[in-house]
């Protein structure tokens, strides 16, 4: 198995956690034009049930190899490293797109 560099995983991790924020805004933001004005409980259901998804995968993108390296490989060093990497690329793209949206 091919060995990479930990910033390298944490930027993959980052990176995949802002794409798939990205989809959930886009979905969110166009949500009445895809599912029409919800004026019953299926519409704070479906945001419920999307809310719990999203923190399900984001725990998972981030979290996923580091619980692996904790656990399973005991290199707990390593895991918290992983982590913090993961959360330092997460701050950076947050402020990028704080720039990005002050820029207009």
């Amino acid at each position: 198995m091919k060995k990479y560099n930990l910033v390298i995983i944490g930027f993959l991790q980052a990176t995949g956690l802002a794409i798939y924020c990205s989809l959930v805004a886009v979905l969110i933001w166009n949500s009445n034009h895809l599912f029409g004005k919800i004026n019953d409980f299926r519409g704070p259901l479906l945001f419920l049930i999307l809310f719990v998804t999203s923190a399900l995968v984001s725990g998972i993108l981030t979290l996923g190899y580091p619980v692996i390296l904790f656990w399973q490989k005991k290199e707990q060093v390593k895991a918290i490293k992983l982590v913090s990497i993961t959360v330092g690329f997460l701050i950076l793209y947050t402020l990028l797109a704080l720039l990005f949206i002050l820029r207009k």
